[in-house]
């Protein structure tokens, strides 16, 4: 899983092991995501280098071997910690299939989430590492895959995860006013949301808004926002929507704003990752 050559050039990969997971490989010699969250779960593992985060207000220095646990919605950037740049794989779960998985047989009832977004253990790191390579090289093998996909999760979960209750913070104001604001901002993540039509929603003044939002769903309003809009701009590049309509559908001012939100998030270009996923779910049709 580690490996001893530094990156010359930024490259992402993507693949689709079924259930809606995706899985990245990717080495930055120089890229720096700029800071965002994922409607997601995401299980990663650092394979060289130091890959340098923030998250929940602290600076993290993934090594390799290091695993990187995010939440859904739990914001964070990433850059390289030295001048060699760093090199990661990572694994983005729907927070469906999470729950599927996680029933009270696996003796875990309800849905966990990660207590820390970054920590040292070689034994799961390991685990990863070979759960990944045997389902990218074997798409079709539904029934062995999907019982290794849980395995794996249940095992980080079991090692790395708190209850919800536990580990979420908890709200200060009436949880009824931020679930109005996430499902406004649902429904019109199209529009130039202002902080003064958001707190509107919620009845509560801008500073308040922001401070109570980011204490409940650990990411401010804005950078939610913008994980919707990449969310929903994934899913129309899945559908083959044209790109210039997927950035006016998801609210993005021009197609030049778009790649800049959407690398910024995802690690590469939208053209790039339609073409990565494009030709991962062309060959798991031929294969099934």
């Amino acid at each position: 899983m580690v490996q001893h050559a530094a990156p010359a050039h930024n490259q992402a990969d993507f693949t689709t092991l079924g259930h809606g997971t995706t899985l990245m490989t990717a080495s930055f010699a120089d890229h720096a995501f700029e800071r965002h969250s994922h409607d997601c779960f995401a299980i990663g593992v650092t394979t060289y280098g130091i890959q340098r985060f923030h998250c929940k207000g602290t600076r993290h220095d993934s090594r390799p071997g290091d695993l990187v646990l995010f939440n859904p919605d739990q914001d964070h950037d990433g850059s390289p910690g030295t001048a060699e740049g760093f090199r990661y794989t990572i694994w983005y779960l729907p927070h469906a299939f999470v729950r599927d998985c996680l029933d009270a047989d696996a003796g875990l009832p309800g849905l966990p989430y990660f207590a820390a977004p970054h920590v040292s253990d070689a034994r799961m790191a390991v685990a990863f590492g070979k759960s990944m390579r045997r389902l990218a090289a074997a798409p079709a093998e539904s029934l062995r895959n999907e019982a290794a996909m849980r395995a794996l999760l249940t095992g980080m979960l079991t090692r790395h995860g708190e209850r919800a209750a536990a580990g979420l913070a908890p709200r200060r104001v009436n949880a009824a006013c931020l679930d109005r604001v996430k499902d406004y901002i649902h429904a019109h993540y199209r529009r130039d949301l202002t902080i003064a039509e958001l707190a509107g929603v919620a009845g509560l003044s801008r500073a308040h808004l922001g401070r109570a939002f980011n204490a409940a769903f650990h990411v401010p309003p804005h950078v939610y926002l913008n994980a919707v809009r990449v969310a929903r701009a994934q899913a129309l590049i899945r559908a083959g929507v044209p790109l210039a309509a997927v950035a006016l559908e998801c609210g993005f001012a021009d197609q030049s704003h778009f790649n800049r939100r959407f690398k910024g998030s995802i690690g590469v270009a939208p053209g790039d990752w339609r073409r990565m996923i494009g030709a991962g779910e062309r060959a798991s049709r031929r294969t099934a």
